[in-house]
C-alpha cells in the first residue's frame, strides 16, 4: 500500500467514519419519512411490502456497516495501536483484516439490494419483462464482480498481491456495472413517467403533475453516479480517498432510494 497517494490510511479511516456518521443520521431521518409515506393513509393490505422490506433492509445494512466501521477505527487506533506491526497506518492498509472484509461485504449487499429494487421499480412502472432484461444482466455482473472481489479478500493473507488482483480484476468492473445499472434504470423510470405525464396533461382537470418526480429521479441518479464516478477516479489514481467514498456510499445508497419514495410512493 506504500504506492497509494493522498490522505494517509489512518486519517482516511477517521474521516470516513465521521462523514458516514453524518450521512447515516440523515438517512435515518429519510427512512422515517419513507415509512410514513408508504404506510400513512393506507390499509395494511395496500402497503407495498417488497419496497417497504427493501427500505428496512437498507437501514439494517447501513447500520451494520457503520457499526463495523466504528469497530475498525477503534481497533486500529486504540486496541491494536501498539501491537499491530507497523501501527495504525499499517492496520488500515491491510485489506485482509476482518473488519475490512466485512464492511465491503455489506457494501456489496447494499448495492445489490438497492439496484435490484431499482429494477423492480422499472418493472412495476413499465409492466414489461423486456424492459428490465439489460438492467438484470448488469445486476448479475454486479453480483459476480462484487462477490468475487469479497471472496478473493477472504481467501488469502498476501495483502499486496491480493489488492493488485482485486483492484485490476473486480473493483472497476463492479463500479462500472452498478453505474450503468443506476443510469439505465433511472433513465427508464424517468422516461416512462414523463411519457405518461405528457399523454394525460391535455386531459387533466386538476393541477396535479408527476413531472417533479422525473427531476427527483434524475437528482437521485446524478448524486449516486457522481459518488461512483469519483470513486472510480480515485481508484484509477490509486488514491486513499477511494475508501472514504466507499463508506460514504453506504448511506448515500439509502438516501437516494428514500428520496424518491418520500415524494413518489410506489403504492400510488
Amino acid at each position: 500500500m506504500d504506492s497509494t497517494r493522498g490522505i494517509s490510511p489512518d486519517s482516511a479511516a477517521i474521516l470516513s467514519a465521521l462523514l458516514e456518521g453524518i450521512l447515516y443520521g440523515f438517512s435515518v431521518l429519510m427512512f422515517i419519512g419513507t415509512i410514513w409515506t408508504l404506510t400513512y393513509k393506507y390499509r395494511m393490505q395496500d402497503v407495498n411490502r417488497p419496497i417497504t422490506a427493501v427500505a428496512i433492509l437498507l437501514l439494517i445494512l447501513s447500520t451494520a456497516h457503520i457499526v463495523v466501521n466504528i469497530i475498525r477505527v477503534q481497533d486500529g487506533l486504540v486496541n491494536y495501536r501498539d501491537t499491530f506491526q507497523g501501527g495504525p497506518e499499517a492496520f488500515f492498509s491491510d485489506v485482509t483484516e476482518r473488519t475490512y472484509i466485512v464492511k465491503h461485504m455489506l457494501y456489496v449487499l447494499q448495492t445489490l439490494l438497492a439496484d435490484g429494487a431499482m429494477i423492480y421499480r422499472c418493472y412495476f412502472i413499465w409492466k414489461r419483462i423486456c424492459v428490465i432484461i439489460l438492467p438484470s444482466v448488469l445486476w448479475c455482473c454486479i453480483a459476480v464482480t462484487g462477490i468475487s472481489g469479497v471472496y478473493s479478500l477472504s481467501q488469502t493473507r498476501n495483502s499486496t498481491d491480493l489488492l493488485t488482483t482485486v483492484l485490476v480484476d473486480w473493483v472497476p468492473a463492479f463500479i462500472i456495472s452498478t453505474l450503468m445499472t443506476n443510469l439505465l434504470s433511472s433513465g427508464l423510470l424517468a422516461y416512462r413517467i414523463w411519457m405518461s405525464e405528457r399523454s394525460v396533461s391535455a386531459f387533466r382537470v386538476t393541477g396535479d403533475s408527476r413531472t417533479p418526480v422525473v427531476y427527483i429521479l434524475l437528482d437521485a441518479a446524478v448524486l449516486y453516479s457522481a459518488v461512483l464516478f469519483a470513486r472510480l477516479i480515485c481508484l484509477v489514481c490509486n488514491n486513499n480517498g477511494e475508501e472514504i467514498l466507499v463508506d460514504m456510499t453506504m448511506p448515500i445508497i439509502s438516501i437516494t432510494f428514500y428520496m424518491v419514495l418520500v415524494r413518489f410512493p410506489i403504492n400510488e
